[in-house]
Formats: C-alpha cells, structure tokens, sequence
C-alpha cells in the first residue's frame, strides 16, 4: 500500500497560481502540475514536451514553493537556485507567483 495515497474521500490541498504581468489566476491542486492545472482553467502557458526535458515551459518562480516528482534533468542547480522552474513537471506545495507570459 502506498503510504502517500490520501484516504478515501480526503481532497488534496488546493493552492492558487497567480502569474505577473498578466495578473490572470488559476487553482491549482497539490496532486496537479502546474501546467496542467493551467491548462484546466483555460490558460495557455508555452509547453512543448511537457516531461521536463525541451525547457520550453521553463519560467520563473517569485513566491511559493514547488516539488518534482523526480529530479528533471531540465534545470542546473544554479537555475533552480535563481527561482526557475519547470511547470510542466512541478507540482505545489503553497500558492505560487510565477513570472511567464501566457500564449496568446
């Protein structure tokens, strides 16, 4: 049994994106990448390959704080000192502010 599934019924914390410039917001679930959650609220964000590799998603986060799944080979350790991240693969743990600028 897997000691991370959430008992029945439990939802999984919700955390809200907001993105600078543009202001827009969306909800994002603990269990969601932040892509995707994006995605879902009908925000395009840039993507590509969407597994952490091309760094097309790649932005920059100024608040909050991020997890991945596994260690992506997307980001150098100086970069993700900087505040990058790949939301394609990144999930959240708080609420986030990060600085891209959706596709039109």
């Amino acid at each position: 049994m897997n000691s991370d599934a959430k008992p029945f019924g439990l939802a999984a914390e919700r955390y809200t994106v907001a993105l600078t410039p543009s202001g827009l917001k969306f909800e994002n679930s603990a269990e969601t990448t932040v892509l995707a959650a994006a995605s879902e609220a009908h925000i395009a964000l840039p993507r590509l390959c969407r597994n952490g590799t091309c760094r097309t998603c790649m932005c920059r986060m100024l608040r909050g704080e991020i997890h991945y799944q596994i260690e992506w080979p997307g980001l150098s350790a100086e970069e993700k000192a900087e505040g990058w991240i790949l939301p394609c693969v990144a999930y959240p743990q708080s609420d986030l502010l990060l600085e891209v600028e959706p596709m039109v």
